[in-house]
């Protein structure tokens, strides 16, 4: 079971910062083999949503306000660690993540640039696509929303 917590930017510690940005690159830049720049100047607006396991940052989302991001509230960075995967701790993850929009910021809309093949994950969370498939960081993504 993972242990959650959520921070804002300036709530966070500097082992968390350091911490959640270390995962972010080895999910997002080596594991995807995808050159990006993931320190993006939008973590300063956002919730952060940490899922430690034996106190080790193991599961991890951002969380947006209506207009930070997009016009809805929204999820971003979603990435569990990879040896971790197997216990299903994306479901965990998001579900905090749904609660905490829902808590901190009275939305039960939420939009994701979900990358496609994890499309059916997200459906299982009551995503549904909306619009075509498109490009991000050379990884095809598709857009969908929670309402």
């Amino acid at each position: 079971m993972l242990k959650i917590k959520i921070k804002s930017f300036t709530e966070l510690t500097n082992q968390e910062l350091y911490d959640l940005l270390q995962l972010r690159s080895e999910v997002f830049v080596v594991e995807q083999n995808c050159v990006y720049q993931d320190i993006d100047g939008k973590d300063q607006k956002a919730h952060h949503i940490l899922g430690f396991k034996n106190n080790k940052l193991m599961a991890y989302t951002r969380i947006f306000k209506p207009n930070d991001y997009f016009e809805e509230a929204s999820i971003g960075r979603v990435l569990v660690a990879k040896n971790e995967r197997a216990f299903k701790y994306g479901y965990d993850i998001m579900a905090a993540s749904i609660k905490a929009i829902e808590d901190l910021y009275s939305e039960t809309t939420i939009k994701i640039s979900a990358q496609c093949y994890l499309k059916k994950f997200y459906n299982n969370l009551g995503f549904e696509v909306v619009g075509e498939e498109y490009l991000e960081d050379d990884i095809p993504h598709i857009a969908m929303i929670k309402r």
